[in-house]
């Protein structure tokens, strides 16, 4: 995954993590749209990764 990717992926989960979703996705977009396959599928695995640490996060609110 190129760097510019993942810095947009962390951001946009940093945004998300502040209830600021819409920035989020404003963030994430365009590097989704724009992955080649093999990068989409390690975009995908990240998401699936952090999905997994986001979940984990609200039940131990």
């Amino acid at each position: 995954m190129r760097r510019s990717t993942l810095r947009a992926l962390k951001r946009a989960a940093e945004l998300t993590r502040q209830n600021r979703f819409t920035e989020a996705v404003l963030v994430a977009e365009p590097v989704i749209l724009t992955a080649d396959r093999l990068e989409g599928d390690e975009i995908r695995a990240w998401l699936i990764g952090h999905a997994a640490e986001f979940a984990a996060e609200e039940e131990t609110r």
